[in-house]
């Protein structure tokens, strides 16, 4: 009998390395999901499987009796306790766990200069923080942006994927527990971090960290209120090295 695989996840380009990858494996039947507060997932014209919307805390003693394994590759939604103690659950998480739990691990590595990179572990009650299977480092340099940074993750993901996946699908492999407890960012810190103060003191070395952090391609997320005209301005900021 093949074992059955639900990916859940809100990232077309995890899910189209993901799909790549398994493909060699005849002996998994895979179905992918994603978060039924994410409708334009399926827009994207670049994804490479069908995925259908679904909702976890719902669903979940349905997902609990028809697979075998649930992989989240960057799904937003918790997992519900009572799945997780049904059926084995695996998170593929864009943080060096147990630094930087939770909501966007790179752009809080860029601030308080914590590791940063690509975990896999097991998933338990609490956010981020099952035992490890595996993770890999990446370097942020002063060049980085939330984006860059971001990319680095993903490649760091993959790689990870394609090293652990054979023993993630056999339930063979060892786990180890973080060292320490680490620290958990919610959305909320995130959303704080994005209203510019301009009379905030900073050093200019702080300023620039602030930016690039919240610097991730088109998203506007830096913003600040014009005293004349009480509208909202958007900022990012452009690095480049010169050797």
């Amino acid at each position: 009998m093949k074992k059955r695989v639900l990916v859940v996840s809100d990232n077309v380009d995890l899910v189209n390395a993901f799909h790549t990858i398994i493909v060699a494996y005849k002996e998994v039947e895979v179905t992918y999901a994603y978060s039924y507060t994410n409708p334009n997932f399926l827009n994207n014209k670049n994804l490479l499987v069908p995925a259908d919307a679904i909702h976890m805390k719902q669903h979940w003693q349905t997902i609990a009796v028809k697979y075998d394994l649930i992989l989240s590759l960057h799904c937003k939604q918790l997992f519900p306790v009572e799945l997780v103690k049904a059926v084995r659950c695996i998170n593929v998480h864009p943080g060096y766990n147990p630094y930087n739990r939770g909501w966007f691990p790179q752009v809080f590595s860029i601030l308080n200069n914590k590791k940063a990179g690509a975990t896999i572990h097991e998933i338990d009650e609490q956010l981020d923080h099952g035992n490890i299977i595996a993770r890999k480092e990446i370097e942020i340099t002063a060049c980085d942006t939330s984006l860059t940074a971001y990319n680095k993750i993903q490649q760091a993901e993959v790689e990870l994927l394609k090293e652990n996946i054979e023993n993630i699908l056999s339930g063979e492999y060892p786990t180890f527990t973080p060292e320490e407890e680490g620290n958990v960012n919610l959305k909320r810190d995130f959303n704080a971090l994005c209203e510019l103060n301009l009379k905030e003191e900073m050093t200019m070395g702080d300023a620039i960290n602030r930016l690039r952090a919240l610097t991730h391609g088109e998203y506007k997320n830096a913003w600040f209120t014009d005293s004349k005209s009480g509208d909202k301005v958007f900022a990012s900021i452009n690095l480049e090295t010169k050797k």
